[in-house]
C-alpha cells in the first residue's frame, strides 16, 4: 500500500515534467502554451459561470418547494423495487436538466455545440 501511495504523490509532478521535457525536446514556448491554456479556462469558467448560478438557484428552489420531494416519493415504489436508493434519486431527476444547460454552449471555434 506504501508503494502505491508513493506513486500517487509522484504522479502530478512526474506529468509536469514529462510536459515540460517534451516541450523543450520539440523546442515550443511551454510557458506561453500553458498561459493560452489558462487564459481558454478563465474565459470558459466565466462563460459558463451565469449558467451555474442559473442552475444552483433552480434546484435549490425545487429542493426548498418541496416538488423534488414530491417526484421524489411518487416514483418511490418503482425505485425500490428496482433497487434505486432515496438518497440519489435527486441527482437521478436532476442530472439530465443541469448536463443540458452546461453543454449548450459555443466552442473554442465559435460553433454551436449540439445538445443531445
Amino acid at each position: 500500500m506504501k508503494i502505491i501511495n508513493y506513486f500517487s504523490n509522484l504522479a502530478i509532478p512526474l506529468i509536469f515534467l514529462i510536459i515540460l521535457i517534451y516541450g523543450i525536446k520539440e523546442k515550443k514556448p511551454v510557458f506561453d502554451i500553458f498561459l493560452e491554456g489558462a487564459k481558454e479556462g478563465i474565459e470558459i469558467a466565466i462563460n459558463i459561470f451565469p449558467t451555474l448560478i442559473g442552475l444552483f438557484v433552480a434546484i435549490g428552489a425545487l429542493r426548498s418547494s418541496g416538488i423534488l420531494d414530491f417526484a421524489i416519493n411518487l416514483i418511490s415504489p418503482i425505485t425500490n423495487f428496482l433497487g434505486f436508493p432515496k438518497e440519489i434519486m435527486p441527482l437521478a431527476i436532476l442530472r439530465p436538466i443541469s448536463r443540458k444547460c452546461i453543454n449548450c454552449s459555443r466552442n473554442r471555434y465559435n460553433e454551436n455545440i449540439w445538445c443531445g
